[in-house]
């Protein structure tokens, strides 16, 4: 009976990551028919981007402060319900007056949404009665992955079929996925989390232990290592194989998810014979090789390559650091896995933001501008190291 109980717990935890991939990542797939359809200048439309990462950066420093208040069923439900109708809201509220201004309305919506969930399910599951915790996260991880890959290809193929004009059908089918997931979460069990045990660390406690520091540093690494490739993916395959722009999202966006999602479900798998900390430092290191071969290699298929190893690179990245900080740090509880998102999210931000500004300086070079990112993954191996000795 408690097996069937924290089943249906972690089978909500996962639907909660593929509501987290459709809330991120359909939206940017409709920033071209925004500008077609409304007269939003691209630059404009490029700023939802900033939008939606502030306000998950916003949202991840506030949750922790009132998630217990609350109440961790009534954030899940709530979250996915933003979740939903921030993309509601993106389909219709553009008709109803400025759709520049609706559109900022609809990704601060969903973009909260979003945020809450990275923040409350990682502590949902880790309080689940499972034994292999390391490997549950990490599946659970790999679910956002999946997400991103069925996102990017049933999008494709509806407006494919039935044209650029089905779009606001299209949100609606996938906003009810966390609509549903919101209702399921009415009747999943949540467990006892560490803070409910009045045994939480707060913001001074956590930063005062040295390991938090570093932890949180790999997390910004983390971050920034999978998002720099993640984010070009789709212009570097465009500009270096010269393919149209469905196939970049195909074979750039989707191919560098599908990776992410088979490293994470093979530690998901096999995460007790092998040693996370182990793992996380062949991985960065793996990533560094995968950045030398995007930046320095002077075939664009090798290039490809690269894209592809990226993502088998960093698809533990997130998952491990946040399960390796669960272990070392027994008392952080929500406070701790939002500062974690937090820090993540930072590096979302910033490595991206490098690789295009150093494009710039660069003379347009997209190659050595994502190359200049790899000061993170081998950051991330520098403090990875640090973590092995601060625990012996």
């Amino acid at each position: 009976m408690k097996d069937t109980a924290y089943k249906k717990t972690v089978a909500a935890c996962f639907i909660g990551f593929v509501s987290q991939a459709i809330a991120v990542n359909f939206p940017p797939l409709l920033f071209l028919t925004f500008h077609n359809t409304y007269n939003i200048p691209l630059e404009k439309i490029t700023f939802l981007v900033i939008v939606n990462f502030i306000t998950q950066l916003i949202t991840d420093l506030v949750a922790s402060k009132y998630a217990k208040k609350i109440g961790y069923r009534t954030c899940l439900v709530l979250c996915h319900t933003l979740c939903g109708a921030g993309l509601v809201l993106m389909a219709f509220l553009p008709d109803a007056f400025n759709p520049f201004t609706a559109l900022i309305v609809a990704t601060c919506i969903y973009a909260v949404g979003s945020g809450l969930l990275e923040v409350l399910l990682n502590p949902v599951i880790e309080a689940c009665p499972t034994k292999n915790k390391a490997g549950i996260m990490s599946i659970m991880h790999s679910f956002y992955c999946w997400g991103v890959v069925v996102v990017v290809l049933i999008s494709t193929a509806f407006f494919a079929s039935m044209g650029i004009g089905c779009w606001k059908t299209v949100t609606c089918i996938w906003s009810l996925i966390p609509f549903a997931n919101a209702v399921f979460f009415t009747h999943v069990p949540i467990y006892p989390i560490a803070e409910e045990t009045n045994d939480m660390a707060n913001y001074k406690e956590l930063f005062s232990q040295k390991k938090f520091v570093i932890i949180m540093c790999i997390m910004v690494c983390a971050g920034a290592s999978e998002l720099t490739v993640g984010q070009w993916a789709s212009t570097f395959v465009e500009d270096g194989l010269k393919l149209d722009k469905s196939m970049g999202d195909l074979i750039g966006v989707c191919g560098f998810a599908l990776c992410m999602g088979i490293a994470r479900s093979i530690y998901g798998k096999y995460s007790e014979r092998m040693s996370l900390r182990g793992t996380l430092i062949a991985s960065a290191i793996l990533c560094v090789i995968s950045y030398l071969l995007i930046g320095l290699s002077p075939y664009p298929w090798f290039g490809l390559l690269g894209c592809i190893l990226c993502g088998l690179s960093v698809g533990m990245f997130w998952p491990g650091t946040i399960s390796m900080a669960s272990e070392r740090i027994k008392s952080g509880g929500t406070t701790m896995y939002a500062l974690c998102a937090l820090g993540g999210d930072m590096g979302c931000t910033t490595g991206p933001a490098l690789a295009g500004f150093m494009m710039g300086v660069l003379g347009d070079n997209l190659r050595l501008g994502i190359l200049c990112s790899i000061i993170f993954p081998i950051l991330m191996i520098l403090g990875l190291v640090l973590l092995g000795k601060k625990n012996k």
